[in-house]
């Protein structure tokens, strides 16, 4: 079965893909002393169908052969754009699926500040998705929850990682055309246990429960953007993500999953139908669309994907790139981190340690 396969923490990439399609409810993702998700069987009521290991990306590879059509992009709402991490490209897509009675599923923050994957057929419940979480999220059943909509003949949009999207097609299976899939240029994603840990360490500090969290806070600009948390009190915790310890921990690929360093998914040529991600160096390649409010580099991956930015392109200005330009400052589009030397150490002292030291 699928735990027996995976004989290596690189070999999982935590997707849930194979707790949501075993008929027997037998298989429960359990999280390792790292803080993430790897499945476990429950042998008594296992029948050996085998769809776990049919579902999973990492065994059941899929060969993409798209030509991606790259732009630089930003939302013409500038109130949207500020609230965004990047270019606010998200809310207008997600917003063009709502209008037509559709459904969203995206990553927020729960009532605990845990990182999920949920949905929502309304703007305000979209408003939780939006911006960058730096934390793997939790899928959950959500895979089940979006084959549902889709049966029932509802427009849906999917967005996660591109390890997630595949998980999401492989258990899928039939090509809906009512599915519409958004995936992001991925660093890597930290671990839940350490985000949980870094939240108490900063409540603990204020004395005060956190009331809202924004990774991407823009005060000082999108290039030099905050971490910032506001607390029950009406007291504030931002620091620059040069200056936050969680953040530096995340970007010196301490604390990333084990899978991450050996990303089965960096490529140009994607499952999804557009890739969205912010557009580092635009200065140097359209200064003219630079105002360091935030811009986004998205590729279209798809007929689909064409289809979605046609409904949306009078709220956007946008420019088309050479998408190999644009990936030179993007390198995280098609290459894994390298993992941190002190990486296993930091894991060994987590469990001992009050602060996450980055």
């Amino acid at each position: 079965m699928i735990d027996k396969r995976i004989k290596r923490p690189v070999d999982c990439m935590g997707c849930f893909g194979c707790a949501n399609i075993c008929p027997q409810a037998c298989i429960t993702m359990e999280d390792d002393s790292e803080g993430f998700w790897y499945p476990l069987v429950d042998y008594d009521r296992c029948i050996e169908c085998m769809k776990c290991i049919d579902v999973c990306p990492i065994i059941n590879s899929i060969k993409v052969y798209n030509e991606p059509q790259a732009l630089a992009c930003f939302n013409n709402d500038e109130a949207v754009r500020i609230k965004s991490s990047s270019g606010g490209v998200f809310s207008l897509i997600a917003d063009n699926i709502l209008s037509d009675s559709g459904v969203v599923f995206g990553v927020g923050f729960d009532k605990q500040f845990r990182v999920i994957h949920s949905c929502s057929e309304n703007m305000e419940g979209v408003d939780n998705f939006r911006g960058s979480k730096y934390v793997q999220s939790k899928v959950g059943d959500t895979y089940k929850q979006a084959k549902k909509y889709l049966k029932l003949g509802k427009k849906v949009l999917f967005t996660g990682t591109p390890c997630q999207i595949s998980g999401l097609n492989q258990y899928i299976g039939n090509q809906y055309p009512n599915l519409y899939t958004l995936d992001n240029i991925c660093h890597g994603v930290p671990s839940p246990k350490v985000w949980e840990k870094y939240l108490v360490y900063r409540e603990t500090k204020s004395c005060s429960p956190t009331v809202k969290v924004s990774f991407r806070e823009k005060s000082k600009g999108w290039k030099n953007f905050s971490v910032k948390f506001s607390f029950d009190d009406d007291t504030e915790y931002k620091k620059t993500v040069h200056e936050d310890s969680f953040m530096r921990a995340f970007l010196k690929n301490v604390c990333l999953r084990p899978s991450c360093y050996e990303c089965k998914f960096k490529s140009l040529h994607r499952e999804s139908d557009i890739t969205l991600g912010d557009f580092w160096g635009i200065q140097h390649i359209l200064p003219e669309l630079d105002d360091d409010k935030g811009a986004s580099l998205i590729f279209v991956n798809t007929k689909k994907g064409h289809s979605m930015l046609r409904e949306i392109e009078n709220g956007l200005s946008f420019k088309e790139v050479n998408i190999n330009q644009a990936v030179k400052y993007n390198s995280a589009a098609v290459k894994s981190v390298e993992k941190n030397p002190n990486r296993q150490l930091f894991f060994n002292d987590l469990d001992d340690k009050a602060l996450i030291v980055g």
